[in-house]
């Protein structure tokens, strides 16, 4: 912990300069991470129980998923600047994406082919098959949840003169994010970021949340809406890999806002969407800097807060990234009520893109990363020797 101006916030310290391992609080990334996934998961499992009206139920499940999945991704972010060198991050970032839309998509296409085809599977009909992918998504997530429970090495932490004693893991989280809710606004650079994020932001996950709705109202098929979900997935891996490349060569915040200019163009182009092949030639636009977009996103925000303090900041980010996925579809749905139209609602999302691009152009990353490394070493001196992760030292 520590002051954005540099002025060290003193730490407990046990003998020999170590820090004392109060209650557990070490493991607390990965230990949080689990419990939400496993909020996930057994919400996610329990949706195969909901029978045809069964709404509150299945509301409910839906939530706590929502839940579990969102607390989980917080913790996880959190472990990239931990994980990864500060010039690996853009790379690493951008292929967690990539993988994530491999396997995102893999179960998806497995998941489709059920609901399509019931029969061929074995399985006595759509509704059956519906609700077996809930069980195979919750399965999914257990499998692969667990290289990161195994390989990944908890960061070492440390803790300050009034998180020790009989302090429990649960208040020291609560106090440290109290303390960097009344801090981040010293941390003017990240700040702008989250802002511009949260603007940007709103305009794709509108796009991702209101592509489909978009095309059933202008009458395409459903094999049609399908098809360009899986074309987003599966064009997305590639795609997000190349970004992390793209972002080594030209700069993080240059390939962003090339992203944010193909998330206008899309938005333009949707106006005058009336097929198909149309849909098909946005989707694919989209699945070329979804995940780069998002994940360079990610790692800039890294680069601009202290590594200590990462899963206190990312929880700001993660909040943040669900207030885009409010504001965004009600700014949509509202286009939709005043017009009466969703092509004039898509048209409006540009604004969205410009007012984010500009804002993320504003945001001075040199006087951000001078700030946060600032803060690090003002921990370092107070403690003699902060402990570090190998790609921290």
């Amino acid at each position: 912990s520590g002051d954005p101006s540099g002025n060290p916030t003193r730490r407990a310290e046990g003998p020999g300069g170590r820090s004392r391992a109060c209650g557990g609080f070490r493991a607390w990334r990965t230990r949080r991470a689990g419990d939400n996934r496993g909020l996930g998961v057994a919400a996610t499992a329990a949706l195969f129980l909901v029978r045809e009206g069964d709404w509150l139920p299945a509301l409910l499940w839906l939530v706590l998923g929502n839940i579990g999945a969102s607390g989980s991704f917080v913790f996880y972010d959190s472990l990239l600047p931990h994980i990864a060198a500060r010039s690996e991050l853009d790379r690493v970032s951008a292929a967690g994406y990539a993988l994530g839309y491999l396997g995102g998509g893999l179960l998806l296409a497995v998941n489709l082919a059920w609901i399509q085809y019931p029969a061929f599977f074995g399985i006595p009909d759509t509704a059956t098959a519906t609700r077996l992918c809930f069980l195979s998504v919750a399965l999914w997530w257990i499998v692969f949840s667990i290289p990161l429970f195994r390989r990944v090495a908890e960061p070492r932490r440390r803790l300050e003169q009034d998180e020790c004693g009989n302090r429990r893991p649960a208040w020291i989280a609560l106090h440290r994010l109290r303390e960097t809710g009344r801090e981040i606004g010293h941390y003017r650079q990240a700040l702008l970021l989250l802002v511009a994020f949260l603007i940007y932001q709103d305009g794709i996950v509108t796009i991702q949340r209101m592509a489909v709705v978009y095309g059933r109202e202008i009458g395409l098929p459903a094999t049609a809406l399908i098809g360009a979900i899986l074309v987003v997935q599966f064009v997305g891996v590639p795609c997000s890999f190349l970004f992390g490349a793209l972002a080594e060569r030209i700069g993080t915040r240059a390939a962003i806002l090339i992203g944010l200019s193909v998330y206008l163009g899309t938005s333009v182009l949707g106006y005058f969407m009336t097929t198909a092949w149309e849909f098909y030639l946005l989707a694919g636009l989209v699945a070329l800097v979804q995940g780069g977009t998002q994940a360079l996103s990610r790692s800039l925000f890294a680069r601009l807060v202290p590594r200590h303090r990462s899963s206190e900041f990312f929880g700001f980010f993660g909040v943040f990234e669900k207030f885009a996925g409010l504001i965004g579809p009600t700014i949509f749905t509202g286009m939709i009520l005043v017009s009466g139209s969703s092509r004039n609602a898509i048209l409006s999302l540009v604004a969205l893109f410009v007012t984010g691009g500009v804002l993320l152009a504003l945001v001075n990353f040199d006087e951000g990363e001078r700030a946060a490394r600032a803060v690090e070493q003002s921990a370092l001196d107070a403690n003699g020797g902060f402990i570090a992760s190998p790609t921290e030292a």
